[in-house]
């Protein structure tokens, strides 16, 4: 635009006309107020943002387009602005609401100016409706909310499905170590079964193959022996069988624990001579009890299994000429059963392992055994509430401890 076309408009613009033209076709409305707070003027659009007739507001309190809840504070908002005036907008941060002449209430915006003329203040206000701008506020609000909460659900699904990803893999990391735990028994089965059976079984066939040979007095010798060799191979079968039953009837639960008052050194002793008579040539079995009572609770039947798995264990892992240990004794407080002997003891390595199913200790493959005795016996000392524990070294033998609860 060229110098003299502006000034050509400008005095237009700046004429009393052009600028009640700027003040009453203005889209926002706009109002005066001298300085007792009473509208002195006011636009077309201000009168039809508050429902009001040319002219209507005209000389009335600024607090007539208050709501009623907010005229106090607005009377004391207006007195501070009054004392210290300058451009600013009116409830930053705030929801400000003008009054209707019909009484309904609508969000507003207002920014406020002021001007002296004649040593009189006045202040010019410019409102503007904005309640379609806090409606989308408000629906862009709940979407907000909404989507935080589709989110949050979202989310939820998404740990939930990860919980039960990782609960599904614990699962089946679980399942593979029982699968390669039973294919590990089965192993151990196989190996032992193969060798187990089959080595009385080899026995037998030929004791009786041979005792078929010997009919006359003078072989009688051979056959008392071969007929010995039988009895011994069954009776190992025998055991081997025994150890097979009592394990399936723990697994199912058959077996359970019934206490009773029992003599402890009665039983012990009872047992005690009963495999001195089947232990090794010049084997010994020395029994000892302290404390001054020898009554106790427990299952005496369980008792007597673990003391002559216990022993036959002492006896079938110790040498000719050797001493076996066995001591029991009661207290306030325990029943302790201790078996000592000095045998080929256990490895370090093999240790870990001496409870598992079928397990043989490495220098003891070569004496017969199923691995199921001793994981048996500690099943059997659970049943009770007690504790096994033991004690051993290579070579120089092992000692195994039972403590259970007096009460």
């Amino acid at each position: 635009m060229t110098k003299l076309a502006l000034q050509k408009k400008t005095p237009i613009m700046e004429s009393k006309e052009g600028l009640h033209a700027l003040f009453e076709y203005a889209t926002e409305g706009i109002l005066v107020t001298n300085s007792r707070g009473e509208i002195i003027r006011i636009n077309a659009s201000a009168e039809k943002l508050f429902g009001y007739e040319k002219n209507e507001l005209l000389e009335q309190k600024i607090e007539k387009l208050v709501p009623q809840k907010y005229k106090g504070a607005h009377e004391n908002h207006r007195e501070d602005y009054n004392k210290n005036p300058h451009p600013r907008s009116m409830g930053k941060g705030m929801t400000l609401f003008g009054l209707r002449k019909d009484g309904s209430e609508f969000p507003v915006e207002i920014s406020l100016s002021n001007y002296t003329y004649k040593e009189e203040k006045f202040v010019i206000a410019f409102i503007i409706d904005i309640s379609i701008r806090k409606e989308a506020e408000e629906k862009l609000k709940t979407y907000s909310i909404e989507l935080e909460k589709r989110v949050e659900d979202r989310t939820l699904m998404l740990r939930e499905a990860i919980t039960e990803l990782e609960r599904t893999k614990e699962e089946i990391n679980a399942a593979l170590e029982k699968e390669k735990e039973l294919n590990d028994l089965k192993s151990r089965f196989v190996s032992m079964a193969s060798h187990e059976f089959r080595t009385p079984l080899s026995t037998i066939l030929s004791s009786v193959s041979l005792i078929s040979k010997y009919n006359t007095p003078e072989t009688e010798d051979k056959k008392v022996k071969h007929v010995t060799r039988i009895k011994s191979s069954v009776s190992h079968l025998t055991d081997l069988l025994n150890d097979f039953l009592s394990l399936g009837k723990l697994e199912e639960g058959v077996i359970a624990c019934v206490p009773s008052d029992f003599n402890i050194v009665e039983i012990t002793t009872n047992v005690v001579m009963e495999l001195q008579s089947v232990s090794k040539n010049n084997q010994k079995i020395n029994y000892h009890h302290a404390g001054a009572s020898s009554e106790v609770k427990l299952d005496p039947k369980l008792y007597k299994n673990i003391l002559i798995n216990l022993i036959s264990n002492a006896i079938k892992f110790s040498g000719e000429s050797s001493l076996i240990v066995v001591e029991t004794s009661v207290d306030k407080t325990a029943i302790e059963l201790k078996i000592k002997d000095n045998g080929i003891g256990i490895s370090t390595e093999d240790q870990v392992h001496l409870f598992e199913r079928f397990f043989r200790a490495q220098n003891a493959t070569n004496i017969q055994g199923t691995g199921l005795g001793l994981n048996i016996v500690s099943k059997y000392v659970e049943l009770m509430g007690g504790i096994i524990s033991f004690e051993s070294e290579l070579n120089k033998g092992t000692t195994f401890i039972i403590k259970f609860p007096t009460k």
